[in-house]
């Protein structure tokens, strides 16, 4: 019984560990900079198909 505890208590710990990194690394969601993007030129002359390098 005393191990069922222990493991509860560690995953408890590792949920909340993993909720706070989240929250503390930074990454959000960030809106497109689509003056970063190619030209739809580049896209549109893309053909289709396999091509082995």
């Amino acid at each position: 019984m005393i191990l069922v505890i222990a493991l509860f208590l560690l995953g408890v710990w590792a949920l909340v560990a993993t909720v706070i990194e989240l929250r503390r690394d930074g990454y959000r969601r960030t809106p497109t900079d689509w003056s970063r993007i190619a030209a739809h030129e580049v896209l549109d002359r893309a053909e289709a198909g396999h091509a082995f390098r």
